[in-house]
């Protein structure tokens, strides 16, 4: 092929030359930016771009037992607006300002009577000033609304004139924060915890103590503009805290927390504690700490069950006797003179609580228990060990009275039981007959609690357990196993003493309120004067007044504490704790917690629970499963794949109630769960407003008229 290089080459040296100085043109634009315009756009990048922004992990929840959620972390807000429009070209700046100011002069009726609408708290005179006040002052980050808003708000927000704009145009922006969410409320708020309301950082409970599993790790980003737009560039993903699976039970949880309440508010009591235990496992079902506040109601305030160091009182006679028994000192025949009720030992009296009737005379070793006896008790240990009281101490030591429990709970205390050799001059005569009734010792009611858990196990002691579990997207990817502290508190024989000793203080002692016709409960009472300022005052007392046991007894499965502090007399453990105790049993065996019939309260009776309205082939399909009675008023070939109505409970079985509103009327809801209702209005076209937790218990829009689509609802809950 023949080439014209008188006309190609000229060609090709044109297009060199261009290429060259468009070359060149680049490299002068680059160091004419590099030199001369250096300053300039380090200052635009520190504006445009901001480095190592913090991507925050979400943290894990808490789950009960059976998986129901305690405490997760939903989204809030705080809402703001930037008066202030970017951009390098100024005049492109300047265009996006003006229109930004007009549209927020034009559209201003229609922004502050949607924040009304939103936030009804505030008027729209309070949001017009804002807006005015901020656009006056060209701030960047004014603040448009002063607590936190949920997720609905923010986005209801969002669709408001200007504030729908992306935020480098409209300049409306929010920040985020996770803010930590009980659906069950304050049950067992002190156990589970809290976290500081301005940051992700535990306060106490589970959420400190497992702080590092929940919390995860956080992600880093920068932040870059981009034309009119604000991008998070992720650097590092966050990575999202793990699951923890406590052994709390809600059900039994609310069952302890109500029977305690009901009797701090007759007694008018100051503190009550329940702790409620599965004997095999040592996996803590429900407590309860309630303290008295200023206003009269009862709050969860400290943790007392596991973090109170007091005297526990005539609980204790329990150990003592159990040490005797164990080091051959006394049998379970043998007698003691009690006297007329009054003792006196080393100088000091000892009084037994029947003192001004007499007392009890000469008893026995189960007598001393079964009535609680200070003297039978004191004298028997003194007798035996008053030559040797660290013997006596020894034994308590090696029974597991006074051991370290490592609970994973901040601020637990520890068990204190005196020695001899170490108090040295601190000892003195009267220090091993009182220290045997209680006194001279500081237990806190778990570790009160831990011991008869033992003797109901069959004398292995076990770790009081929170947490069973860790899970990562319902995977368990931990699992914190039963922990034996100790594998015999004592020989078979003393324990089967015991045993027996602890079921006649329930069926013939002072401990006959604990009791319950339709299965047997051990267990025993205890009364302590609290030590004021380091001693015990006349006048009005102070008491701690407690039962603890175990049920049933032929095969326990729990073992309960009760402890109630109150002021001035009567104070009784039997009289006052019992009854919280019987009635807490009551409700866990009868409840279906197992499914023994014979365990239950009436054996005679079908337990039939309380349905929520809502979903009607849910509850039917679950109804079936635990074979349970029910009747329903549509025929099986009409049944659609769901079925809504309501569920009455006839005392023997459950009527369930198709609902048949047409699709243009506003349905009943009250009665029915968030979810359920949630789902069957907005399927109608309805936006749901949720107030509060629980069943609804009313609605904004009355049942059964006539609505369009698109409107709001609004309903409440309550528990």
């Amino acid at each position: 092929m023949n080439f014209e290089n008188k006309k190609i080459m000229p060609r090709y040296f044109v297009v060199i030359v261009l290429m060259s100085l468009g070359g060149l043109y680049v490299l002068g634009n680059a160091a004419y930016l590099m030199l001369a315009e250096k300053d300039y756009w380090t200052k635009v990048s520190q504006k445009l771009v901001t480095e190592n922004v913090p991507i925050p992990a979400k943290r894990g929840n808490i789950l009960s037992a059976d998986g129901q959620i305690m405490a997760s972390s939903l989204p809030e807000y705080k809402i703001y607006m930037d008066f202030v429009a970017y951009d390098k070209d100024p005049q492109v700046r300047q265009e996006l300002q003006a229109w930004r100011d007009s549209m927020l002069e034009v559209k201003m009726d229609s922004i502050v009577a949607g924040l009304h609408r939103i936030f009804p708290d505030k008027p729209e005179s309070y949001f017009r000033k804002r807006l005015k006040q901020g656009r006056r002052l060209k701030s960047r980050y004014w603040r448009l609304y002063g607590p936190r808003i949920s997720y609905i708000q923010y986005m209801e927000c969002k669709k408001l004139p200007l504030f729908r704009e992306p935020a480098g145009k409209g300049g409306f922006y929010a920040e985020e924060f996770n803010q930590r969410k009980k659906p069950y409320g304050s049950l067992a708020t002190r156990t589970l915890g809290a976290l500081y309301a301005s940051k992700d950082s535990a306060r106490y409970g589970l959420e400190l103590s497992y702080d590092s599993i929940l919390r995860g790790t956080p992600g880093v980003s920068h932040r870059a503009k981009v034309r009119n737009s604000w991008l998070y560039l992720v650097d590092t993903p966050p990575v999202d805290g793990c699951d923890i699976e406590t052994t709390i039970d809600v059900s039994m949880q609310d069952a302890a927390e109500k029977a305690i309440l009901r009797q701090l508010k007759a007694l008018g009591a100051d503190v009550g504690v329940v702790v409620l235990m599965e004997v095999a496992t040592g996996d803590v079902k429900a407590i309860v700490n309630m303290t008295k506040c200023a206003d009269g109601e009862y709050r969860e305030i400290k943790n007392n069950a596991v973090s109170d160091l007091m005297e526990p009182g005539s609980t204790f006679k329990t150990a003592s006797i159990m040490v005797a028994l164990e080091d051959g000192k006394i049998t379970k025949d043998d007698f003691i003179d009690t006297g007329n009720g009054q003792w006196e030992m080393y100088g000091q009296v000892m009084r037994d609580h029947n003192w001004r009737r007499g007392g009890y005379g000469r008893i026995s070793v189960p007598e001393c228990l079964m009535y609680s006896s200070n003297i039978g008790v004191s004298r028997l240990i003194d007798n035996n060990y008053k030559d040797c009281p660290e013997k006596f101490v020894d034994g308590l030591y090696r029974e597991g009275v006074g051991i370290p429990l490592n609970i994973p709970l901040v601020g637990s205390g520890e068990p204190r039981v005196r020695r001899p050799k170490e108090d040295g001059s601190n000892w003195s005569h009267t220090a091993l007959p009182w220290m045997s009734i209680g006194y001279e010792t500081q237990i806190p009611p778990i570790a009160t609690l831990t011991f008869y858990n033992a003797i109901a196990n069959g004398g292995k002691m076990v770790r009081p357990r929170f947490v069973k579990a860790v899970r990562k997207n319902g995977e368990v990817v931990r699992e914190y196993p039963v922990e034996v502290i100790k594998e015999q508190i004592c020989s078979p024989k003393t324990l089967k003493d015991i045993q027996d000793i602890l079921e006649m203080v329930v069926s013939k002692g002072l401990g006959k309120k604990a009791g319950n016709k339709n299965f047997k409960v051990s267990g025993k009472t205890g009364t302590a004067q609290v030590a004021q300022g380091g001693s015990y005052r006349k006048g009005r007392m102070k008491y701690l007044i407690s039962f603890c046991g175990y049920y049933p007894s032929d095969h326990p499965k729990y073992s309960c504490i009760v402890a109630i502090q109150k002021s001035g007399l009567p104070a009784s453990g039997g009289g006052h704790c019992g009854p919280v105790f019987s009635e807490i049993a009551q409700r866990v065996m009868a409840k279906g917690v197992y499914r023994d019939v014979a365990e239950g309260s009436d054996s005679t009776s079908v337990f039939v629970p309380d349905v929520l309205d809502g979903d009607m082939s849910a509850a039917r399909h679950v109804l079936r499963e635990l074979d349970l009675p029910f009747r329903q008023d549509w025929s099986d070939g009409e049944e659609a794949q769901t079925v809504w109505g309501k569920a009455v409970n006839s005392g023997n079985a459950v009527s369930l109630e198709a609902d048949k509103t047409p699709m243009e009327i506003v349905p009943d809801v009250k009665g029915m769960g968030a979810r359920d209702a949630v789902f069957l209005l907005e399927s109608r076209g309805l936006k749901v407003r949720i107030e509060g937790a629980g069943h609804v218990v009313s609605q904004s829009m009355a049942p059964y008229s006539k609505y369009k689509k698109g409107q709001t609802i609004h309903i409440k809950l309550r528990r």
